[in-house]
């Protein structure tokens, strides 16, 4: 397991991967451009790249995110052009920065038939993927139930990348704030899920976690992260599922509250101190 947090780009992409080694972090995350704004940037390539060769050198991955207005099951076929080449974007810095994936959350449709909604995420995927020949995966991540019910259980993510054209270019990224939030996992029952999962082959695509507690209780449908072990989750769920087999190896990310009184460099010592111990 590659314990880390997300990080700025403040300061370039190679700068980012630095202060993520100062964090005392061995995984990252980041977004590749304005998080809020589905705009095309023109990036730094030599940045990229330095980026990518100090991760190798030092032996981090990281995973980027794209921004907050990505919906994949977005409606209006001139909004639908607009995010398909934001993410392009995304996924070309991603792919220059050596990153595992780009994370994108399930589609969101607010329409009256669902599986409008599927329909229109299926098709976003195969349209980003068709062209795409880089050994960066897009991510899939589960929601957490907030605003709609689209993607909060195991069965939708696998049946989403079957149905896509290019499922080899498909992968998973597990939230578990939004797991917890969204009734998929109650905090205590973990190898049930994990059972589940790898009957599924759910687990045999994951390639990167969001670790986080929950600001509210199980299957309240309400996305707020709180610190690990601090939440509704708490110690022991969490100890639990950062025991499990099926995410050693893979880059576990925070997304918790980061603050000058507890910040991610003192959390991720109290994951490896409180919660990692033999």
């Amino acid at each position: 397991m590659k314990l880390g947090s997300h990080v700025s780009i403040r300061h370039g992409y190679k700068a980012a991967a630095q202060t993520a080694v100062r964090n005392g972090a061995e995984a990252y995350q980041y977004f590749p451009k304005n998080p809020r704004s589905l705009s095309v940037k023109t990036f730094d390539q030599k940045d990229a790249e330095q980026c990518a060769a100090f991760c190798k050198e030092n032996g981090i991955l990281s995973i980027a995110h794209a921004p907050y207005p990505v919906n994949l099951s977005l409606e209006g076929e001139e909004m639908r052009q607009a995010l398909q080449l934001s993410l392009a974007n995304d996924m070309e810095i991603a792919q220059a920065c050596g990153s595992v994936g780009l994370v994108v959350h399930f589609g969101k449709y607010k329409g009256h038939d669902p599986l409008e909604g599927y329909k229109l995420m299926i098709d976003m995927l195969n349209r980003l993927l068709v062209d795409w020949e880089g050994d960066l995966l897009l991510l899939i991540e589960n929601n957490a139930g907030q605003g709609g019910r689209m993607g909060i259980t195991l069965e939708e993510l696998v049946q989403v990348r079957k149905l896509s054209s290019y499922p080899e270019k498909i992968g998973f990224c597990l939230d578990t704030c939004h797991a917890f939030a969204s009734g998929l996992w109650n905090g205590s029952n973990w190898s049930e899920v994990e059972s589940h999962g790898k009957d599924l082959e759910y687990f045999k695509h994951l390639k990167a976690i969001h670790l986080n507690d929950s600001a509210y209780g199980y299957a309240s449908f309400r996305d707020r992260h709180a610190n690990v072990g601090k939440g509704k989750i708490g110690m022991e769920g969490m100890a639990q599922f950062l025991q499990s087999s099926v995410i050693q190896g893979l880059p576990v990310v925070l997304e918790t509250p980061d603050s000058a009184g507890y910040s991610h460099p003192d959390e991720i010592r109290f994951i490896r101190e409180a919660l990692l111990k033999d």
